[in-house]
């Protein structure tokens, strides 16, 4: 292993975090008062699902490539209900409002689905990683969830700072937000 294949797995890392810190800023900002540790379990479930999805790809391009590249062609499709059905839950949530002081925690089924959505077209990084052995393929993935760790960390700090100066419009500006990562992902995956 090279110093090229760790700076390369970083990048990919980085590129790959993208949704998921975008939606971590709307998480933080739909809980302005989360708690580190919920902070820590919210961003470890994305780089957990950017460890794994890699990893699935790689195996597919291994066992089963003509099946993977047939589903590749809806993973723009699922990412883009996956973030409305979220974002317009929280849009819905915000528009009704209610008691300001009230918060609503992210729920687990949300978190998971969230997870899914923003990791999902990094199962075409199996693609790209299709070269490497299994050990490779596992440290690449690794690398991958510790930068997605990291930087989903940084968006759910930049969310909930802001998310406490705009009190209750916060679910509205979430659930726009992930209205808006869902189109990215279907315009860019199409």
């Amino acid at each position: 292993m090279t110093f090229a294949f760790f700076v390369n797995s970083a990048l990919l890392g980085v590129g790959l975090a993208m949704d998921a810190f975008s939606v971590s800023c709307a998480n933080g900002l739909h809980e302005p008062r989360m708690k580190p540790r919920r902070m820590a379990v919210i961003a470890g479930v994305y780089a957990w699902f950017q460890f794994l999805m890699p990893m699935i790809g790689w195996v597919c391009v291994h066992a089963i490539v003509e099946t993977f590249t047939a589903f590749q062609a809806i993973i723009p499709w699922i990412a883009l209900g996956l973030l409305l059905w979220i974002g317009g839950g929280m849009l819905r949530e915000g528009i009704r409002g209610g008691d300001e002081d009230t918060e609503r925690a992210l729920t687990p089924a949300a978190l998971l689905l969230q997870g899914v959505a923003t990791s999902i077209d990094a199962l075409s990084v199996g693609f790209t990683i299709a070269e490497y052995d299994g050990k490779m393929a596992l440290l690449a993935s690794l690398i991958i969830a510790a930068v997605t760790f990291a930087i989903c960390m940084g968006g759910l700090f930049i969310g909930r700072k802001v998310g406490t100066r705009l009190s209750g419009k916060a679910s509205i500006l979430g659930g726009v937000i992930l209205i808006l990562i869902g189109i990215e992902i279907f315009v860019t995956g199409i």
